[in-house]
């Protein structure tokens, strides 16, 4: 399969830099997936995992708290808001993470209250999948 280009960038440093041949974005309007000559594309990035197929084909999940992604003719960009290799995620930084969405949640002014409510109940469902996995005993880095 052909690779394009593909960089994952969140404030504090760069989680991927290099070609992929497929990237699983969480869009606030869906998932989508995005191969070599994708249509350009920006969208935002809810709370969810970045799935990402690498040039030789090892998978790597990030977990990423917001941001935007733009698809266009030379690859993929992704600027996370937060953003933690799946295999660096502990139960103790998502319980965090989701002290950080109740406190957002209980700021938020009534046209934000919704969009604060959403972000807490996907950090929730990421939390329950970990434990599913982890209990399931699964592979984590697939």
């Amino acid at each position: 399969m052909a690779a394009f280009p593909f960089e994952l960038v969140s404030p504090d440093r760069v989680l991927f830099s290099g070609p992929a041949q497929s990237v699983v974005v969480p869009g606030d309007e869906g998932d989508f997936q995005v191969l070599t000559d994708h249509a350009p594309t920006v969208s935002s990035v809810r709370p969810g995992v970045i799935a990402i197929e690498d040039a030789a084909g090892r998978r790597h999940r990030v977990f990423v708290r917001g941001g935007f992604a733009e698809v266009h003719p030379l690859g993929l960009i992704l600027l996370a808001e937060t953003a933690i290799p799946f295999e660096d995620l502990s139960a103790a930084k998502l319980d965090h993470e989701i002290k950080n969405a109740e406190e957002d949640l209980a700021d938020a002014s009534e046209d934000q209250k919704r969009q604060a409510q959403e972000k807490l109940d996907r950090l929730r469902e990421l939390r329950d999948s970990m434990k599913t996995l982890t209990a399931g005993g699964a592979d984590r880095s697939a």
